[in-house]
């Protein structure tokens, strides 16, 4: 039998002497602005637990009651028999908070952002989306079978043309809400406008705005003020500023109805354990009642910018906790990483296939937790690695 190993071999030194290989660190302690990671203590800056909710003890005793009433896994599917009541109470507080009539539970970002796609296309549709998408929406395209064309990110001429060309019986504009390695925003207004100029459906991952952007958190939608006609499919986490796990969509009775009955990932995999629906519901009272923390996280935001600026590093602008620090050469935004590793900072540095070809980055996230003295040093130090580097 012949062994694959040595062609696969052969692709991973591919990838090493490209500087592209990926190492994992493991985290030793939980997730805060202060963490352990492979033995050392540091300052984090590379989690996507922007409002601090992942380790709150309001969170750990909701999650802690369910499992040991409850359980730890739900045993199975939703439509089996793994549907608890927490799930359904989960879901219709997230209906109310997105203020759309539904709701609808999926275990993974991923896993929504595929079935999504997959459910609402088919042979004949078009499916279209911005070209720095998330890595799930764009695979979600392509696995569908939609014809698939993508758009130069935020070029809405070329979306316009692509729209106005190419037929589909069925037309889906996708979008990330927050481009999660750019941290700027989707211009959604835009979008709605054109897609209702073509007759396309508007379906928008808000991942990275739920609970961050808007007065109240509700994200980009609350931040733009659209309606469910505007945005009818509307897609999040709640691994990130709600500090739990797993994912959901939001809109109309018709559309979750049609992806309980045609999403091939929601139907098809095992549902949350319910201890994470209950802890979610927490983080949902946390969002709205502790709106400090929204607060101080865009206060942190503008001190980086500013610093940033006065220190003449290269950040992209962005409103935010996502605030990437372009370096370009594969090579050399690991050794930044790995300095400021050194100094006491955890920054994640992203390459390609990541991020385009030429940019790869250092991908700086900022979290409630955080203090103004956190943000000083960072700068301090990345001012130094920057010059040491070049």
């Amino acid at each position: 039998m012949v062994s694959p190993d040595r062609e696969l071999l052969a692709a991973l030194n591919t990838r090493r002497e490209n500087s592209l290989y990926r190492y994992r660190k493991t985290l030793q302690s939980a997730q805060g602005p202060r963490v352990k990671v492979d033995g050392r203590a540091c300052i984090g800056f590379s989690s996507n637990d922007y409002l601090g909710l992942a380790n709150h003890p309001a969170l750990i005793s909701a999650f802690n009651e369910a499992a040991n009433k409850y359980g730890v896994g739900s045993g199975a599917s939703h439509l089996v028999s793994g549907h608890s009541c927490l799930h359904q109470a989960l879901e219709e507080d997230l209906a109310e908070f997105t203020g759309r009539p539904r709701a609808l539970l999926f275990s993974t970002g991923y896993m929504a952002n595929m079935g999504i796609i997959r459910a609402l296309t088919d042979v004949g549709d078009l499916v279209v989306q911005d070209r720095l998408n998330h890595a799930s929406l764009l695979d979600g395209g392509f696995l569908s079978r939609a014809e698939f064309q993508r758009y130069p990110h935020r070029d809405l001429p070329a979306l316009e043309n692509t729209l106005a060309t190419v037929s589909g019986k069925r037309k889906l504009l996708v979008t990330d809400g927050v481009f999660s390695m750019d941290g700027d925003l989707g211009e959604l207004p835009a979008l709605a406008a054109i897609a209702d100029c073509y007759n396309s459906w508007l379906m928008v991952d808000d991942a990275h705005g739920f609970g961050v952007l808007g007065e109240n958190g509700r994200g980009v939608a609350e931040h733009f003020d659209m309606s469910i006609e505007q945005l009818p499919i509307l897609v999040g986490t709640l691994g990130k500023a709600f500090g739990t796990f797993g994912a959901f969509v939001a809109g109309s009775e018709a559309l979750i109805e049609t992806l309980i009955q045609f999403g091939r990932t929601y139907i098809y995999t095992t549902a949350l354990p319910p201890a994470v629906a209950a802890a979610t519901q927490v983080a949902l009272q946390l969002v709205d009642g502790e709106s400090w923390r929204r607060q101080k996280l865009h206060s942190l935001i503008t001190r980086f910018q500013q610093g940033a600026r006065h220190l003449d590093i290269p950040v992209l602008e962005s409103i935010t906790p996502i605030q990437p620090v372009v370096i370009g050469d594969d090579q050399k935004v690991m050794r930044i990483s790995e300095s400021l590793l050194d100094a006491g900072f955890w920054v994640g540095a992203i390459r390609p296939p990541t991020v385009p070809e030429g940019s790869a980055r250092l991908r700086i996230t900022l979290n409630a937790g955080h203090d103004e003295t956190d943000v000083d040093t960072l700068l301090e130090a990345l001012c130094m690695a920057l010059r040491d580097y070049g």
